[in-house]
């Protein structure tokens, strides 16, 4: 665990030196003679500690090699076009995000022999879908910064590098030239998901369709600004974006599934992985998606092969790919911070918190109390850092929604697919099979505008520098490793981390 620790920590490190300070090879150069320093002090002295803050310089090297390998300026063709009235063709390359009035949709443009995405900003009226070749008309503007409330800044702009797209398309309209090719798995993979909210929508009325499909595959279009609004500022925003947690619950049922059917553990972990390649793919591939998903196949590795899984390993393994895949992830993409923080509470704070709650005697109140502080708790310097929105009432809200989400993405699952197919013939079928997913969503939305009418309940933090952050999270280190010896909370963490997947025991 400590190598796989100074690697992963080092190698972010160096991103975060090279992304957000513009640290270049002089300071890459003056690691690697701080890690020769520390290895010599390693030999001479023999400290294991040496080592691991040498191995750890070395990747801080390596991190900002990996992410000034990965900057590059957008195509000199299309920065020609730059605030002047352009027309494009292209293909849509993700789904749309509908807002109230209008919706962005990302499209990979061509121009002589170069190609870049854009985000198209166009008005909600225009229909398209994954694959299809469109012709875009608008305003062609460099995405910007701006700034939020208490002097926030965000970085728009890498932001949406992050995502591949260089420019935006303001005051644009769209047109379909053509659909996607019969051979697009994007676009049947985006006719699945469309068939599914489709379903959604015949069994029950808005925005409750919108939450049941945030439920099951992620999205929060459908929900409007305020609702989404309510979600934010309740603390239960993650329930409506494809998270580990979706992700988790896909793994356990199909798991559960397959031992009903006798499959053999390694075929049932080969299955189980396709299932969840094809469940990530259908719902649109985001960080903490990915995250989740590789974390959950080692789990299922793990499980096909008896060896014993360990959720921080995972973690830290799946923490590296990702940064060394796509390095601005780590400073410009608050979905990943936030997911690995919250899995990082889960693994690390959560046993530790269990162990204080001895004066809850149910085991299943104090676990869900416990995993939900846990994460509340890790995610909280950064949601302060980045948002100012401080939520008393995140826990409370947590704890009378989270038990009910396996529950709730059971019934959505039921309605989309039950209303995809009899609505055509038979729509009351469709909403009587959708009145459980229908109770579940309205209990979800009154819990989260309820909890925002609390006395308190918007509270906004002017803005910190982010040295505080570091401080929060060294202490919040230093007391989760300061209690590693507590044997009890540790033992039962690392038996539910290599028994989560093996949920057909004996096979």
């Amino acid at each position: 665990m400590g190598v796989l620790a100074a690697i992963t920590s080092g190698f972010a490190v160096g991103i975060f030196l090279r992304t957000v300070l513009g640290a270049g090879w002089p300071v890459a150069a003056f690691a690697l003679v701080l890690a020769a320093l520390a290895g010599g002090a390693a030999l001479l002295i023999g400290r294991p500690s040496y080592r691991l803050v040498a191995l750890g310089l070395i990747f801080v090297a390596l991190g900002i090699g990996r992410a000034a390998l990965g900057e590059g300026a957008p195509p000199q063709t299309f920065a020609a076009d730059v605030r002047h009235r352009v027309s494009y063709e292209g293909v849509v390359v993700a789904d749309p995000d509908l807002r109230d009035s209008t919706q962005r949709v990302t499209v990979r443009v061509s121009k002589d022999t170069e190609s870049v995405e854009v985000l198209a900003v166009v008005p909600r009226t225009s229909e398209v879908t994954v694959g299809q070749h469109v012709r875009v008309t608008g305003t062609l503007l460099p995405p910007a910064p701006f700034e939020g409330e208490e002097g926030r800044i965000f970085r728009y702009d890498k932001y949406l590098e992050v995502e591949g797209i260089r420019y935006l398309l303001q005051y644009g309209s769209i047109r379909v030239e053509r659909e996607a090719p019969w051979y697009s798995v994007p676009a049947a993979l985006a006719r699945v998901k469309h068939w599914f909210l489709g379903g959604l929508s015949a069994a029950m009325p808005e925005p409750y369709a919108s939450l049941a499909g945030g439920i099951v595959i992620g999205g929060k279009s459908g929900l409007g600004s305020e609702l989404k609004d309510a979600f934010v500022k309740s603390g239960l925003v993650h329930i409506i974006v494809l998270s580990g947690y979706n992700v988790m619950i896909v793994a356990e049922w199909m798991m559960v599934l397959l031992a009903w059917f006798g499959v053999r553990r390694s075929r049932s972990a080969a299955v189980g992985a396709l299932a969840l390649l094809l469940f990530v793919g259908i719902a649109g591939f985001s960080a903490s998606a990915i995250r989740a998903t590789l974390m959950a196949l080692i789990a299922l590795y793990a499980r096909a092969t008896g060896r014993t899984y360990v959720a921080g390993r995972a973690l830290l393994v799946v923490a590296f790919l990702i940064l060394a895949w796509n390095p601005p992830y780590l400073a410009f993409d608050p979905g990943f911070a936030l997911s690995v923080a919250a899995t990082a509470g889960l693994i690390w704070l959560a046993p530790i918190i269990e162990g204080r709650l001895g004066w809850v005697k149910n085991a299943l109140a104090r676990d869900a109390l416990a995993t939900s502080l846990a994460a509340q708790l890790a995610v909280l310097p950064l949601v302060l850092y980045m948002m100012g929105n401080l939520s008393p009432y995140a826990v409370p809200a947590n704890l009378l929604v989270l038990p009910l989400m396996p529950l709730a993405m059971g019934f959505a699952a039921l309605a989309g697919i039950a209303g995809a197919l009899s609505s055509p013939l038979l729509p009351g079928l469709a909403i009587l099979l959708g009145t459980p997913a229908y109770a579940l969503s309205a209990y979800v939305i009154a819990v989260a505008k309820e909890s925002i009418t609390l006395p308190g309940a918007t509270l906004v933090l002017p803005a910190f520098p982010f040295v505080f952050v570091l401080a929060a999270y060294a202490a919040l280190a230093f007391a989760a490793w300061s209690k590693r010896a507590s044997i009890t909370p540790q033992s039962r963490l690392a038996k539910k981390a290599s028994t989560y997947f093996d949920l057909s025991a004996g096979r």
